[in-house]
């Protein structure tokens, strides 16, 4: 009870987030996710009752009308792609904002972690089955490779460390630094994303990604 419902928004957010991936070139998934910080910001004042001063306010609108431009000039436009990561974006400002909600609440960040882990699990499970993801991992060759198997194991602790992280910044600072942070580590992202055979440079689209970077 106390956990609800952030194994709904976070499966959700994991759900449309590998699907928008999947769908759109590196660049414009990484502008349009600016859009989280956009809905985070109106999240903080309906639910956490906090307001962000005007320079905040205004940088926020900066990166805004920069993704717009930037998606306003994409030719590479998917209507699916652009719904997955709107809601996407709509996922991560609710678990955000409610992981914040329940460590105001003193909820041990370990505890949010462990059960909220542990639900979202047997869904997850259940979609991994229902899609063939399941048969196709334990079919898998690569588990007799003992430098995949470290690789996996590697992926598992940073992926451990990594939400830990995540949970310990929302906990010490607001919803909204959290998410700031997760988009200054996409710079890299955004700017790699463009050697990629699927990114097709634009001009405006260009401009409008600087924008909102």
């Amino acid at each position: 009870k106390n956990v609800f419902p952030l194994p709904v928004f976070y499966l959700l957010n994991l759900m449309f987030g590998l699907g928008s991936t999947q769908r759109l070139n590196l660049p414009m998934f990484t502008v349009l996710r600016r859009f989280t910080l956009i809905f985070v910001s109106l999240g903080q004042v309906i639910i956490l009752n906090k307001k962000e001063r005007f320079p905040v306010q205004a940088t926020l609108l900066v990166m805004l009308v920069g993704a717009i431009v930037a998606a306003l000039n994409d030719l590479t436009y998917d209507t699916y792609g652009y719904l997955f990561v709107l809601m996407n974006d709509i996922f991560t400002a609710a678990n955000t904002l409610y992981v914040k909600k329940r460590l105001n609440a003193e909820m041990d960040k370990y505890e949010l972690m462990l059960y909220n882990s542990f639900i979202v699990s047997l869904p997850a499970l259940f979609l991994a089955y229902y899609t063939g993801e399941l048969q196709s991992a334990y079919e898998f060759t690569g588990w007799q490779n003992p430098w995949f198997i470290l690789s996996f194991t590697l992926s598992c602790v940073m992926g451990f460390i990594l939400n830990y992280s995540t949970m310990l910044c929302t906990q010490l600072t607001s919803a909204l630094t959290v998410t700031v942070v997760g988009a200054i580590k996409n710079i890299v992202v955004t700017y790699g994303g463009m050697l990629i055979h699927d990114y097709i440079f634009i001009v405006y689209n260009f401009i409008g990604i600087n924008i909102s970077v």
